[in-house]
Order: structure tokens, then C-alpha cells, then sequence
């Protein structure tokens, strides 16, 4: 009950927040995001294609943007600065899902601990809310005047989720003393909800459509401060391959409307 306050809580003080922009005059533009998540977990190999690409889910995301570049009260251009001309400030909630398999070669193996992480799978979802402060190198007044069509950025920010794993593990397979009745044993699985914190990065870019509206392409890594995401947490002081918390990249498209322009 405790989390899912915070979580309230922190998506009211979101909404907050771009009201309390709006009443300065700035203006906004929203838009949505999809795009494919591989998710870097305790389940497979790191830098192993086959778990790169067989832990693969999908994601979809809300996203609003602070467009400090035009004033909504008079419809015309703010003063100019440099802050005003090539940062935004990215609002967004978004909503990943993803499914988990063992790959590579210890689960290829023909013996009862390959058996074992074969059989084993599982899921999370992750309900995410953050801020990202984007900068354009390139003038966003120049691009929003057609002066050049596409207008590359990066960004960095944070963002607070709630996750939900699933874990499936069969132990029959495996003969007593086995090591992966330890590595993945009930003290290193939970399936319990919880909340975590995470750092996001992007880089991307903007494409014009028309003069009040862009396609989005975004590339976002997110390392979560926390390796329970997907229910899974080897110890890392016997377990060196699993001492990295869960991290994912979300690859996405999207469409942004300006809501002020005319």
C-alpha cells in the first residue's frame, strides 16, 4: 500500500508540475511511443545474441514535452536564450512487458542442469512515470520553422516504476546438490511487486511531418537500481556473471503533436 501511494503521489506531482508550467506560458506538445524492449536480466548469457534476442517484450509509453522555445498566451516565440532554444523537458509514463527464457550455451547443454533452465521461464511488467531533460544541438526554433527536417537530441532523466515478475522453475529435473538449486534456489527468486527507481539515457531523433507535428525515433537505456525486476537475484559476491542489476534498451517509434501552434 506503501509503494502504490508513492507511486500515486508521484504521478500527481507529474501532472502538477505541467500545470504549474502551463500558468507560465509555455507551451506543450504530447505524443505516443511503441517499440520492442530487449531486457538484460539474470536469465541467459550476457553479450549472448540468442538471449538478446529471445528476451524481447514490447512497450508503449504517453509521453508530454515542456516547449520552452513558444509562448501559448500570444502564440509567438519567447525571448531568446540558449536553454529556451535547445532543451525540452520529457514527461512520460509508459507500460513494458516482457517475456524471459534462458539462451545460450549452458541451457543448450544435454544433462539435467541445461533440462533444468530450459524449463525455466518467466515475465515482468513494469509501470514506469519520469522526467528526462532532452537537448537538441541543432536550434529548435530552425526546426520548427522548416528551416531543416530532422532534428537529432539526447537525453538524460530519471524514472520511478512499479514491476511485477512471474517465476517458473521446476526442480525434478535436477539431482540433489545440483549448483543451480542454489544459484536459482527460493531464497534468490521472488515474485512479489515492488517499486524501484531507475536512470534513463537517450538519444534519438525528430523527423517533420507538418508544422504541428513530428515523427519520433528513440533509443533509451534504463538501468533500474535494483536486480529483483525480474524476480530473479543470484548472489553477486558467489554469482560474478549476475552482479548487474536488470537494464533494458526500449527501441520506439512515435507521433507528437504541438497542442499551442496554429
Amino acid at each position: 500500500m506503501l509503494k502504490r501511494n508513492l507511486f500515486l503521489t508521484l504521478v500527481t506531482a507529474l501532472i502538477m508540475n505541467c500545470l504549474v508550467y502551463s500558468q507560465l506560458g509555455f507551451s506543450h506538445e504530447i505524443g505516443v511511443i511503441a517499440g520492442p524492449v530487449p531486457f538484460q536480466s539474470d536469465y541467459g548469457l550476457r553479450y549472448d545474441f540468442e538471449t538478446n534476442k529471445g528476451n524481447v517484450g514490447f512497450g508503449v509509453g504517453i509521453i508530454h514535452y515542456l516547449n520552452f522555445s513558444y509562448k501559448s498566451e500570444c502564440d509567438c516565440y519567447t525571448t531568446y536564450t540558449y536553454f529556451n532554444d535547445h532543451f525540452k523537458v520529457r514527461n512520460e509514463i509508459s507500460y513494458i512487458d516482457v517475456q524471459l527464457d534462458h539462451f545460450g550455451k549452458w541451457a543448450e547443454r544435454d544433462n539435467a542442469g541445461g533440462e533444468f533452465l530450459r524449463r525455466m521461464n518467466g515475465k515482468t511488467t513494469i509501470f514506469n512515470i519520469g522526467t528526462q531533460l532532452e537537448y537538441f544541438p541543432l536550434s529548435i526554433r530552425d526546426f520548427e520553422n522548416g528551416g531543416y527536417s530532422i532534428a537529432p537530441y539526447g537525453s538524460i532523466g530519471v524514472q520511478f516504476g512499479n514491476y511485477t515478475p512471474e517465476v517458473n522453475v521446476d526442480y525434478s529435473v535436477l539431482p540433489l546438490g545440483h549448483q543451480f538449486r542454489d544459484k536459482y534456489g527460493p531464497d534468490n527468486i521472488s515474485e512479489e511487486s515492488g517499486s524501484v527507481w531507475s536512470i534513463v539515457m537517450s538519444a534519438g531523433a525528430r523527423y517533420k511531418l507538418s508544422a504541428v507535428s513530428d515523427l519520433l525515433v528513440d533509443a533509451r537505456w534504463q538501468y533500474f537500481l535494483s536486480n529483483w525486476v525480474d524476480g530473479v537475484n543470484p548472489d553477486d559476491s558467489v554469482y560474478n556473471e549476475n552482479k548487474a542489476n536488470d537494464w533494458l534498451f526500449f527501441l520506439s517509434v512515435g507521433y507528437i503533436y504541438y497542442l499551442d501552434f496554429n
